[in-house]
């Protein structure tokens, strides 16, 4: 029994020993083995991993993008405009150690991105205008952000207290603007003036399309002018030649029987004359003016 006992207590003690010399590292994390507090080595491949039991342990770091909402951020331009900007950046633990001796933990890393993110916007967007930074030139821009915080954050020296060493130990993968406002103070006179602008600009298109619409009324009067004119001169012509042509004609037709011509304009001058039922004309019974009352017209019998 008591060997019985002593084999039990051994593979208890086995197994105790097992379990403070195995740990496990998964697909989304990293580790860093520790002696004393004092970091040893960092593990990046996932699985199962033995460290020294008692006296190591294990922390562990997220091997995936992390977020950092940075909080908004008072941006003078060049255009000497100042911005409200809230901007994010998103990074990855690349080395363990390194970050275990520059910040700790992610808190701090926070705390340090928060100025790395604050200096890089200040450096970038001072030297461009208000128009950029809200148009097609942004993507440049948060290009060049991501440029800078990268530089600080793998370029800064830190004391691990055995010496210094370079970088956070990230990668800043992404930063982004999310909103790049106005402060409120200014926003109102902002407004106006673009208003006044615009009222501006309006007033000079609707002026300009004035102007070309007189001259477009006063190109179509003169077309309109001419063209009525055009068109009398053309029917004066057409009305001489067609009053030529008949009166041509009548001579023509009426030269040939000039007792019949003289029958046919008396005729007219009866009915021009004789027209009212209460006519009276005075002349003397010989007047030629009643010849045909009398004789008939040309070849005819007198009238009765």
């Amino acid at each position: 029994m008591r060997w019985v006992g002593g084999g039990i207590a051994l593979l208890f003690v086995a197994f105790f020993v097992a379990a403070n010399a195995l740990f496990v590292v998964s697909q989304t994390e990293q580790a860093l083995v520790l002696q004393f507090g004092k970091p040893v080595r960092a593990v990046q491949t996932p699985g199962l991993k033995v460290k020294l039991p008692f006296i190591q342990n294990v922390e562990y770091f997220d091997s995936r993008l992390l977020d950092f909402d940075a909080s908004p951020k008072e941006v003078i331009a060049s255009d000497q405009k100042r911005l409200i900007v809230d901007a994010f950046v998103r990074y990855r633990i690349t080395d363990p150690l390194r970050f275990k001796q520059a910040v700790g933990d992610e808190f701090t890393m926070r705390s340090r991105l928060n100025s790395i993110l604050e200096s890089s916007l200040r450096q970038a967007l001072g030297n461009v205008s208000l128009s950029a930074v809200i148009s097609e030139k942004r993507a440049p821009l948060m290009q060049q952000i991501r440029t800078l915080v990268n530089e600080q954050a793998q370029g800064a020296k830190v004391s691990d207290g055995q010496g210094s060493t370079r970088g956070f130990g990230i990668e800043v993968v992404d930063v982004r603007i999310k909103r790049a406002d106005l402060p409120p103070a200014n926003s109102e006179g902002i407004y106006k003036r673009m208003q006044t602008e615009r009222k501006k600009e309006a007033n000079q298109f609707r002026a300009q399309g004035s102007e070309d619409a007189q001259k477009i009324r006063s190109e179509a009067d003169k077309e309109r002018t001419i063209i009525i004119a055009e068109a009398r001169k053309d029917s004066e012509i057409l009305r001489g030649q067609g009053d030529g042509e008949a009166t041509r004609i009548f001579a023509e037709s009426f030269g040939k029987d000039q007792d019949f011509f003289q029958f046919y304009r008396t005729l007219q001058a009866y009915k021009k004359t004789l027209t009212a039922n209460d006519t009276t004309l005075v002349i003397s019974p010989d007047n030629e003016f009643l010849q045909y009352l009398e004789k008939g017209a040309p070849g005819l019998s007198p009238a009765r």
